[in-house]
């Protein structure tokens, strides 16, 4: 089993729950439509990795989101991570009207930073990413459809969440193509005060 790294010492998580179309910016950019229900979605234990990987069987799109880690039914450590997905097969499966894993729960789909404790005002988190220097994107939860209250409530309504598991809140906009040796800064902020950041080199086909 995979882990993540919870205020220094080695959490396994048994699933990651991912939140999509959570940013109206980003469902606009990618020309899809507003939901009106919450969109949910699941990454195994084997999605998580240390690699960034920028092909997969085909070029792979980053999109950092903040991830928020449960504890006794809440949520209590918040991390950075980047959703990585298979755009092309996504959008096949979805004119198909076929389900999306093929294109989001592969084996290296989900790479996280540490994770710190949760600060009490959760409204203040913001994710940000920058590419090469440059920042791509920018988000917090006071700009999302569903807050991280109501996505736990959801979640809670048909499905277990166990200790060390990962909620993926969803992206803002800016999502786009890893570039081969591009190097990936993702941070966590509230109030402008850095919480927890990593940094990733995408590697290519010939470093799988």
């Amino acid at each position: 089993m995979n882990c993540v790294i919870v205020e220094g010492r080695a959490v396994q998580p048994s699933k990651i729950v991912c939140i999509g179309r959570n940013y109206v910016a980003h469902i606009e950019e990618l020309g899809n439509d507003i939901p009106s229900d919450m969109v949910i979605f699941v990454k195994p234990n084997s999605a998580i990795t240390s690699d960034l990987n920028s092909f997969l069987g085909e070029p792979l799109h980053y999109e950092a989101e903040i991830a928020l880690l449960v504890e006794n039914n809440q949520f209590s450590s918040v991390g950075v991570g980047l959703d990585l997905t298979k755009r092309k097969l996504q959008t096949q499966l979805k004119l198909k009207g076929l389900p999306w894993e093929r294109a989001k729960a592969f084996d290296g789909a989900a790479l996280f930073s540490h994770f710190v404790a949760l600060p009490k005002e959760v409204n203040c988190l913001t994710v940000e990413l920058n590419i090469d220097g440059a920042l791509v994107q920018s988000g917090g939860i006071d700009s999302m459809m569903y807050q991280p209250s109501d996505i736990l409530r959801e979640l809670q309504l048909f499905m277990t969440l166990n200790d060390g598991d990962i909620v993926m809140t969803g992206t803002p906009k800016g999502v786009g193509k890893v570039s081969e040796a591009a190097v990936f800064d993702a941070k966590i902020q509230c109030k402008g005060i850095d919480l927890v950041s990593a940094s990733w080199v995408a590697i290519g086909p010939s470093s799988e």
